[in-house]
């Protein structure tokens, strides 16, 4: 006598799907929708703000020039300003590396030294990311409540031993890897999103 054929369910699927699980389209969860370029143009600013003065990425010691123009889009997007030396070959290192429709806050830098010492004058936080003893870690440092400059050295050799004294406060970035450090337009990415409060 031959067997009854069993109506399939719907919820055999999940049976027969590769890797198991719920089939395709049985979702749990809202589905993941990517805004689009109108979005973004809606929430974004028609022209970059004018000079906040509040927070500055200062790559004082620049070595390499690609960096600078791409800490500059971080800086547009987190709305700091970038403080560079006047050296030759910066300004056209600045152009190179920024892909920005507009130009950002850029604040040239005569004598860094000098420079620093009166936004000190001013009541501005000196912050210099470094390696160094009693640092802040990345993940304990505040958004910034009051202007403040991240101070960013040389990608080799630092921050010069006579801008330390400069410094209120030293953050470090940890790190688990065999390099000795970041280069200078991630490190002034991650702590501009920390100082700014976007992570």
């Amino acid at each position: 006598m031959a067997r009854a054929r069993r109506r399939k369910r719907p919820e055999d699927d999940r049976f027969s799907h590769p890797g198991g699980g719920r089939p395709r389209g049985a979702v749990s969860r809202p589905a993941i929708r990517l805004r689009t370029p109108k979005d973004l143009r809606a929430e974004r600013r028609r022209r970059p703000p004018r000079c906040l003065n509040h927070l500055f990425a200062a790559p004082l010691w620049p070595m390499h020039g690609a960096n600078i123009g791409t800490l500059l889009r971080t800086c547009d997007a987190v709305g700091a300003c970038l403080a560079v030396p006047r050296l030759p070959w910066v300004p056209a290192a600045v152009e190179r590396g920024n892909t920005l429709r507009n130009p950002g806050c850029v604040h040239w830098v005569r004598d860094p030294y000098d420079w620093l010492e009166r936004r000190r004058a001013d009541g501005v936080h000196i912050l210099g990311v470094e390696l160094a003893e009693n640092a802040t870690r990345l993940a304990d440092l505040p958004m910034a409540r009051r202007p403040t400059v991240a101070v960013l050295g040389h990608e080799r050799d630092g921050i010069p031993p006579e801008a330390l004294d400069l410094l209120d406060e030293v953050v470090e970035i940890p790190m688990i890897g065999t390099g000795a450090s970041l280069n200078v337009a991630v490190a002034g990415s991650l702590v501009l999103y920390k100082l700014a409060g976007f992570a």
